[in-house]
């Protein structure tokens, strides 16, 4: 069990001048050859990754033969928005196994992003499982048990034999046994693994040696960022402003990333909120020495006072 000592203050969020609030966290970062370059709080700590878990399934789906362009590949790592662009590279998934949106079983769902959930709304329409964040990769699952002949009604039953597979996926990048599987919040299966095991599976993905199925995900998300979240997420941003790096965001206050020269980082923010998430992970980056100038403005976490920026939330982290 994660315990309360396993987390120290990581960030301060200010609001006119005063320190409002202190944030806890855990972060791990590794060196080229894959030894901790650094810890803050228990890098041994247990966490669920969540969707930070994605990249790992979507090796697992590509060893057991999932096939697609890079773009469709990377929605089947992402957290989308919702936008038009994600809910049709979800319907090519699906199409290119025969099946439409109506075997999705994830939980269905408004578009993450505001504007975009506002649009439905405002048209009449409601919750779907092809909005719903994680529907590219519950495309890529369905597609995957197309491929292998694996029954689609129970997908995603930790004792499917896709669910079989990925865990089993995940057990090897992370270089250690789960430590529990859970129910994520769109219903697939969800792991907890330490949190430099979180690191060692980003980096055995971005560095290759998880093989060239590791490779293609790599290559997918890091070509094809925008699929990835969306154009104003910071997943997205951070991709799209440090070559290479492969980045995911999970639900709970949770990072991860890794670069191909071996580099990666791992962060949990200990009360599962996100406000703190981005400016530490960016220091944690910058503490692996990798250049953070063009990305740190563009994902400040401001604090609005009557519509108006009268805070920030700050790093604690050197």
């Amino acid at each position: 069990m994660t315990a309360t000592s396993d987390f120290v203050p990581v960030a301060v969020t200010s609001r006119s001048g005063f320190d409002e609030s202190v944030h806890f966290g855990a972060m791990v970062g590794l060196n080229f050859d894959g030894s901790i370059e650094f810890a803050i709080g228990n890098p041994s700590a247990l966490i669920y990754p969540r969707s930070s878990n994605k990249p790992m399934q979507a090796v697992a789906m590509v060893r057991a033969g999932l096939s697609l362009p890079p773009h469709l590949l990377a929605l089947v790592c992402a957290s989308h928005d919702g936008s038009a662009a994600h809910l049709e590279a979800a319907r090519q998934i699906l199409a290119s196994a025969g099946l439409t949106p109506a075997a999705l079983g994830n939980t269905t769902d408004l578009p993450l992003d505001d504007e975009q959930a506002e649009l439905v709304l405002r048209a009449g329409g409601g919750r779907t499982a092809l909005q719903m964040n994680c529907s590219g990769k519950h495309s890529g699952m369905l597609a995957t048990c197309v491929a292998n002949g694996w029954p689609l009604d129970n997908y995603m039953s930790p004792s499917h034999p896709l669910q079989i597979a990925i865990t089993e996926t995940i057990d090897e990048l992370a270089v250690e046994t789960h430590a529990h599987i859970g129910v994520d919040g769109c219903g697939a299966p969800a792991h907890v693994m330490t949190l430099i095991g979180l690191a060692r599976s980003f980096r055995a993905i971005a560095t290759g040696l998880a093989g060239p199925q590791a490779e293609t995900v790599h290559t997918a998300m890091t070509s094809a960022p925008e699929m990835v979240g969306g154009p104003t997420r910071d997943v997205t941003v951070l991709m799209q402003n440090i070559p290479f790096l492969m980045a995911k965001d999970g639900a709970d206050g949770v990072y991860a990333a890794a670069l191909p020269d071996g580099r990666a980082l791992a962060l949990k923010i200990a009360d599962g909120g996100d406000r703190a998430r981005p400016p530490v992970f960016v220091a944690g980056l910058a503490a692996l020495g990798i250049d953070i100038s063009h990305v740190a403005p563009l994902i400040r976490q401001t604090i609005k006072g009557h519509g108006h920026e009268v805070g920030v939330v700050r790093s604690l982290v050197p």
